[in-house]
């Protein structure tokens, strides 16, 4: 079995040219921005979320309006990838991560963000730190946004954006596009000797991924 074709087949680079100028722009991983948009809307622009997500990277409205961009126009494939790169790149530049926190620690607290929102990611970042733990590592961080949830956390002095429900579902969503990001750069980055390593177990997640 072609191992390269296959991962073509389930993980699909449309809309390249756009995903190559504005990742270079934002200096995001392209990898990064295919596995968003498969996780998010699964190469749908026109899709929209009920709660208001729009296109294919789920940009919210009041993202636009942030970046000056009028709701009609956030569906738009290149300004939705556009747009995305540049919260993406505001996000890290807000949380100030030590230059020491590993490449993964940083996707993942950073994915946590633009899936629950950074205030509530910050305030767990506060607790951790605030209790002698790595504010930096998304085990803990994620531990901590669990811990969002429960009254005497969350009316904490510490926390500034109060409760948080969502933690399963971000937590969630971290792991299923760090793992699509994962299979991603054997497609994008051509690594045959990563290929030649992580072929099974690419092949056995493919099946539960692709949907």
């Amino acid at each position: 079995m072609d191992i390269n074709k296959v991962l073509m087949e389930y993980y699909p680079q449309n809309y390249s040219d756009k995903v190559e100028k504005y990742s270079e722009e934002y200096g995001v991983k392209e990898s990064l921005v295919y596995a968003v948009i498969r996780t998010e809307s699964g190469f749908r622009a026109e899709v929209e979320s009920s709660v208001g997500a729009m296109g294919l990277m789920q940009i919210m409205p009041i993202v636009g309006k942030q970046f000056n961009v009028a709701k009609e126009h956030i569906v738009d494939p290149e300004t939705n990838i556009r747009l995305a790169g540049k919260l993406l790149k505001q996000i890290e530049k807000i949380l100030k991560l030590s230059p020491t926190t590993s490449a993964n620690d940083r996707m993942s607290i950073i994915l946590a963000c633009y899936n629950g929102g950074i205030g509530h990611v910050t305030d767990a970042r506060r607790l951790a730190k605030s209790n002698g733990e790595d504010p930096n590592s998304w085990e803990v961080v994620a531990r901590y946004l669990k811990l969002k949830a429960d009254p005497e956390i969350y009316q904490s002095d510490l926390v500034r954006h109060g409760r948080f429900t969502g933690s399963r579902q971000t937590i969630a969503y971290v792991r299923e596009v760090m793992q699509r990001y994962d299979h991603y750069r054997l497609v994008v980055d051509h690594n045959e000797a990563l290929m030649a390593q992580d072929a099974s177990r690419v092949m056995r997640n493919l099946k539960s991924l692709a949907r």
